[in-house]
């Protein structure tokens, strides 16, 4: 069994509470409110900031050539995924000025504080498991919202341009890296005796994952 596997099957609560949220299935349906979902792209785009960081970070961690080139990598794949991320915004009327004028909430500064935290100190395999729900999490949930392809999601669904950028090819290739790096990050420097703390950062990263979503559904709510 992988290790991402592994670490899935000890955390599953966790896995799932993030993977299967209110927030994704009203995705999936196209029922999400509009005000949840602009909340979302704002905020995930301040995420992004804080994600490349830690990819930068990555880099840092790295002892060895290739783990700087798979480091260089996801930082790539982040900072390419944040220029998408604005097209999107702009597409909702949402402005770069504005996104990036915007505060992070809460849940933003915790989550991505916490992953950078993990990487400060611990090694390049810490900070890898608590970047790993991210990547690998909207992966799986790109493949869950169209399992038939994107050609499949009809051309009126509210959300079809963020599933598109999520099932594609280019999102789910930077997720198999990711996904490969973990695993030969797991094989020098995993343990079983590492292997109950890797669970808690895992099961920690995905919490914070599934009180992202939240966020969004909470700020409609509210009006903002």
């Amino acid at each position: 069994m992988s290790l991402l596997e592994r670490l899935k099957s000890a955390a599953p609560e966790d896995w799932n509470a993030y993977v299967d949220h209110a927030f994704v299935r009203g995705l999936g349906d196209g029922s999400l409110p509009q005000a949840a979902f602009r909340n979302y792209l704002v905020q995930d785009y301040l995420f992004l900031i804080q994600f490349a960081r830690a990819h930068a970070l990555a880099a840092y961690k790295s002892r060895t050539l290739a783990d700087m080139q798979a480091a260089r990598g996801g930082l790539a794949a982040i900072l390419d995924e944040m220029g998408l991320h604005l097209r999107v915004c702009e597409r909702w009327g949402l402005s770069a000025a504005d996104v990036e004028a915007t505060e992070e909430q809460q849940a933003t500064v915790a989550y991505t504080r916490y992953v950078l935290d993990v990487g400060m100190s611990g090694d390049l395999l810490d900070l890898q498991v608590a970047l790993i729900p991210c990547t690998l999490g909207y992966a799986e949930i790109g493949r869950r919202l169209a399992p038939d392809g994107i050609d499949a999601v009809r051309a009126d669904h509210p959300y079809r341009d963020w599933i598109a950028e999520y099932s594609g090819d280019a999102f789910q290739q930077a997720g198999k890296a990711a996904h490969d790096w973990l695993e030969d990050l797991g094989r020098r420097y995993g343990s079983d005796a590492r292997f109950g703390e890797l669970v808690g950062i895992f099961g920690k990263a995905a919490r914070l994952e599934a009180d992202f979503w939240q966020q969004g559904l909470e700020a409609a709510r509210a009006g903002a």
